[in-house]
């Protein structure tokens, strides 16, 4: 089961600020030494503000529309994320607690925790083994 730690956007990552507390920094690297000797750490990182970036959109059966950030709700926005993989939710839900707190004491934050979809969820079909073959959606390590 892969799941995905969601860091919530805040005004402070949206205005791009970098941490400058060097705990924060060393918690993070902590945590994801443990989630590597665990063997269940498949990816991480942070995103750059919603300036830097585009979302596009489809209305209807319209074309695709280009919007350029930033967005305005930055509380819907992502920060960063960590991806694990883990052999049940409550081993998910246990790793999730242990999550070092993303902003500085004082900055209001939280994290939110999502499974991934696995391909054999969506049944038998053609296109799902074109999905396998390459290795997108799939658990295998």
């Amino acid at each position: 089961m892969r799941y995905m730690i969601i860091v919530r956007a805040t005004p402070m990552s949206e205005a791009g600020v970098m941490p400058e507390d060097p705990k924060l920094l060393q918690d993070m690297a902590t945590y994801h030494e443990e989630l590597a000797r665990a063997g269940v750490l498949l990816d991480g990182s942070g995103l750059r503000p919603s300036r830097e970036g585009w979302r596009i959109g489809w209305a209807g059966a319209g074309k695709p529309v280009l919007t350029d950030g930033p967005f305005a709700e930055t509380k819907e926005l992502i920060a960063g994320y960590t991806l694990i993989q883990v052999r049940s939710p409550e081993e998910a839900m246990e790793w999730s607690r242990r999550f070092p707190r993303p902003f500085p004491d004082g900055v209001d934050c939280e994290i939110e925790v999502r499974r991934l979809y696995e391909l054999e969820d969506f049944g038998t079909d053609p296109a799902i083994d074109r999905m396998r073959e390459i290795g997108v959606g799939t658990s295998e390590r």
